[in-house]
């Protein structure tokens, strides 16, 4: 009877590890908790429940995954009859959500050559212009929406604009307009991108007090948001590692 029981719970044990150890390197949190989850199967039970568990709150918006497809599926068969720009507008908004920045910047190309007067087509095609990487192409669609208003999508647009500038070797105005984001913005995104640009210019110790601006904020983020922010969070100290070697 003892050994049937040790056996049990040397596979439940090994099954929590397997499920810590997956849930680990999918989301990343801090170290540590690797050394909790390998010493004892207590340990990766304390790790579900600290980590697994409250995660379980993110996974709604995988659950939004198949209702935007099965829209996006609506919308290019609509498409093929009404071709109107509120219905390129929606697509690309669904294509940005969905990750396919390819088609959501061909989706707001038909939006815009069809009606020139949406503010955030032209916004949105530059969010979808910089995740391709296509700064040049990227700088005048969010220029518009600035210009239109300078505050636009919570000061974000600014902000691509700013690292867009930085992007295409227009120094002088990726400063000015990053230092007028970073005064009303607490994005991780703008400081992470301030601190890139910063480093670039190699003005190292600045670069390094921002990048740790984004790590200082998680002290006072609730749980979900530190969850959402981990990829930031690890940009954040890839960038003051390489900013060690550089000054090391």
């Amino acid at each position: 009877m003892g050994s049937l029981l040790f056996f049990a719970f040397s596979w439940w044990g090994i099954l929590l590890r397997v499920v810590a150890i997956v849930h680990f390197v999918r989301r990343r949190p801090d170290f540590f908790w690797l050394w909790i989850i390998l010493f004892h199967w207590v340990g990766a039970l304390v790790y579900i429940a600290v980590e697994v568990i409250p995660d379980a709150g993110l996974l709604r918006t995988q659950f939004q995954v198949f209702p935007r497809r099965r829209r996006i599926r609506e919308l290019e068969r609509a498409i093929l009859d009404n071709p109107s720009a509120g219905n390129y507008e929606e697509l690309g908004l669904l294509y940005l959500d969905n990750g396919d920045y390819a088609r959501a910047r061909s989706s707001y190309d038909k939006a815009i050559a069809s009606r020139t007067d949406s503010v955030d087509a032209f916004y949105r095609r530059g969010v979808a212009e910089v995740e391709l990487g296509d700064f040049a192409a990227a700088v005048p669609d969010p220029e518009s929406a600035v210009t239109a208003d300078a505050n636009y999508d919570v000061h974000r647009a600014k902000s691509l604009l700013a690292h867009a500038y930085a992007q295409t070797g227009q120094a002088e105005k990726a400063d000015a307009l990053f230092q007028q984001a970073t005064k009303i913005s607490t994005s991780s995104e703008t400081y992470y991108n301030y601190a890139v640009f910063l480093q670039s210019e190699g003005r190292v110790e600045e670069s390094r007090q921002w990048a740790q601006k984004i790590l200082d904020q998680r002290r006072t983020m609730p749980g979900y948001q530190q969850r959402r922010e981990r990829t930031w969070f690890r940009k954040a100290y890839a960038l003051l590692a390489r900013l060690r070697v550089t000054t090391g």
